[in-house]
C-alpha cells in the first residue's frame, strides 16, 4: 500500500513539475511579446511626434501664405474676411409642396384609391 502511495505521490511531482515548466514557458512568452510591443508601441509613438513636427512646420502661417500667393493665379484664394459670410435670410429654402387632400385619389399600381384607404371602384378598368 505504500509502494502505491509513494508511486502516486510521485506522479503527482511529475505533473505537477510538468504543469509548472509549462505555465512558465507560457509566462516568458508572454512577457517578450508585452517587451515587443511595448518597444513597437515607443517606436510608432516617436513616428507620430515627428508627423505632428512636420505638420506644424508645413503649416505655418508664413509658409501657407507665400504658396498662396505664388499660386494665386491658379487657385485664386484669397483670405476669409467678414464679406464672404452671409446671413440666414438670404438662404433662399424650396418652396413648400402642395398637400393632398383628404378627398383626393391616388394612383397606386394602377388603381386608383383615395387617402382613405379604399379603392374607388368608378376610376378602375373593366376586363
Amino acid at each position: 500500500m505504500r509502494s502505491i502511495l509513494y508511486l502516486l505521490t510521485a506522479l503527482a511531482v511529475i505533473g505537477l513539475a510538468t504543469w509548472a515548466y509549462r505555465e512558465n514557458h507560457l509566462t516568458q512568452q508572454a512577457m517578450n511579446m508585452r517587451t515587443s510591443l511595448e518597444r513597437e508601441i515607443s517606436r510608432l509613438e516617436a513616428e507620430i511626434s515627428v508627423q505632428r513636427v512636420e505638420w506644424a512646420y508645413l503649416n505655418r502661417p508664413d509658409r501657407l501664405r507665400a504658396l498662396v500667393d505664388f499660386n494665386f493665379d491658379t487657385l485664386r484664394l484669397v483670405p476669409i474676411t467678414a464679406d464672404h459670410f452671409g446671413e440666414i435670410g438670404d438662404i433662399a429654402y424650396p418652396a413648400p409642396q402642395a398637400h393632398l387632400q383628404v378627398g383626393e385619389g391616388i394612383e397606386v399600381f394602377g388603381a386608383l384609391q383615395t387617402l382613405s384607404g379604399t379603392t374607388d371602384p368608378a376610376s378602375e378598368e373593366q376586363p
